[in-house]
């Protein structure tokens, strides 16, 4: 498709890396603050800007949140590496019998293990897409492989409304609403915010869950319609070389030497880490057994409960750790672009461009399209912050000022970021880096279909937001 050719060179001629693009966004930051802001009190100079960039990247509160988002991300990729992860991947290709079925079963099975993890549903889908490829190319079963690749990514237009969104997960923590807020705005309205949003509100909420189903079925109706029509891809062509080995779905013991000491027998022992899992899991389960019972979930608890069964389904730490090795990688956007996200974030709170902006959309919003607003705005922000986490960082305080103002439900309008956000992650390229990888796509092939998902997303995304 023309529009989707053109979209794709869009990316690729003007848009930079994400480090690249967090600091320009950093530089075009110092300089509004500059130009737009007037202070009766004070001169403004460069110094008083870059004092405020500083303080907000090693924001403590901000440095945890990094930190928390780096983990789930690992640990749902360690996951996905383990055993019978692997063998459940390996059931659920010997279903597929066609393309239009195979193209459901993808799709479905992404979305539901992504509304879990975000990080476990990106590694899952890319390696389901795979092995259904390697299983039809074997079979001789005709499927549409770049419509199965892009289904292993929908998992990504889901997440963010998921048990490890950073939005809803964050703001369950006590006290986080506070310290974001603390120093941002003057109103008087931030004494009055609670101390917590519960998950219950967010994740659990009824519009959340509803939206969610709706958009299972939708998705999965629309990727079998597409799976009839889309032409099969022609195997022969050698364009897709399943030769070559792709990413294991389980991580494998490597062979025991005949003579290795007491430490390497503690690393390759069963019954250590599984122990040492189910101590993990049995903590859990008294720490957090109240918790689960309000539905209220934090990144904490989701990292520590992820953590436990991580050991239990590798067997050993040193599978375990062999898993952290390769998921490690995953990481290294968040390790370093967040800090920046989070001067960002400083300099709008420090210099008062949070209040200008929040101002701005109230004058312009009532309760019913401040939701909408922010959609779409978080729907171009994530073009240019491709980060829940980051954007959340930059974009939160903007939102809960102005649904104060306008006293709209917080839940609502943490909902609204994360529905907005998670869309256009079927345009933005960025998270489909692994995906592309695992599977020998280009981004070019699995752009027509993921942006007929990201229509049927968005819309369902809307609905959702004006009838609840």
């Amino acid at each position: 498709m023309d529009f989707t050719k053109a979209i794709e060179r869009i990316f690729k001629k003007y848009l930079p890396s994400p480090f690249t693009l967090a600091v320009l966004l950093t530089l075009l930051t110092i300089l509004l603050a500059l130009l737009l802001i007037k202070n009766t009190e004070k001169s403004w100079h460069l110094t008083t800007v870059l004092s405020y960039w500083e303080d907000g990247i090693w924001n403590n509160g901000l440095l945890v949140f990094a930190y928390q988002m780096m983990l789930i991300l690992v640990l749902g990729h360690v996951l996905v590496l383990s055993k019978p992860m692997g063998k459940l991947i390996l059931r659920l290709t010997g279903l597929v019998k066609d393309s239009a079925g195979a193209a459901v079963l993808v799709a479905l099975s992404t979305m539901l293990v992504s509304f879990f993890n975000w990080g476990l549903g990106l590694i899952f889908g890319a390696i389901l897409a795979r092995k259904v490829g390697e299983h039809a190319h074997k079979n001789n079963i005709p499927v549409n492989y770049p419509l199965i690749g892009a289904a292993g990514y929908v998992g990504l237009m889901v997440w963010h409304g998921g048990i490890s969104g950073s939005a809803p997960l964050k703001v369950s923590e006590a006290g986080h609403l506070h310290s974001l807020m603390k120093g941002v705005s003057k109103s008087h309205m931030v004494l009055e915010l609670p101390d917590f949003i519960s998950t219950s509100e967010t994740i659990f909420s009824p519009m959340n869950i509803v939206v969610f189903i709706v958009l299972l079925i939708s998705i999965s109706i629309l990727a079998y319609r597409l799976g009839k029509k889309a032409k099969p891809t022609n195997w022969d062509s050698g364009e897709y070389n399943f030769s070559t080995p792709g990413v294991d779905s389980g991580s494998r013991e490597t062979p025991a030497a005949p003579e290795h000491d007491f430490g390497e027998s503690l690393d390759r022992s069963g019954f250590f880490a599984m122990g040492f899992g189910i101590l993990i899991l049995a903590t859990f389960l008294v720490q957090y057994s109240e918790m689960m019972g309000q539905l209220n979930i934090t990144p904490n608890m989701l990292n520590f409960f992820m953590l436990g069964l991580a050991l239990l389904m590798h067997g050993s730490f040193k599978n375990f750790l062999k898993a952290v090795e390769m998921a490690i990688g995953d990481v290294s956007g968040i390790l370093i672009q967040f800090p920046l996200y989070f001067g960002i974030m400083g300099i709008m709170a420090g210099s008062g461009m949070i209040d200008s902006i929040s101002d701005f959309f109230v004058s312009i919003s009532n309760r019913t399209t401040l939701p909408i607003f922010t959609f779409f705005s978080a729907g171009m922000v994530n073009i240019f912050v491709p980060s829940g986490g980051g954007q959340w960082a930059v974009q939160g305080p903007m939102i809960i000022e102005s649904a104060l103002k306008l006293d709209i439900p917080l839940s609502k309008a943490v909902m609204a970021l994360a529905y907005g956000d998670q869309v256009t992650n079927m345009l933005q390229p960025f998270w489909a880096l692994p995906l592309l990888g695992i599977t020998k796509l280009k981004a070019k092939e699995i752009l027509p279909y993921t942006i007929l998902f990201m229509l049927v997303g968005g819309s369902i995304y809307l609905l959702g937001l004006f009838i609840f």
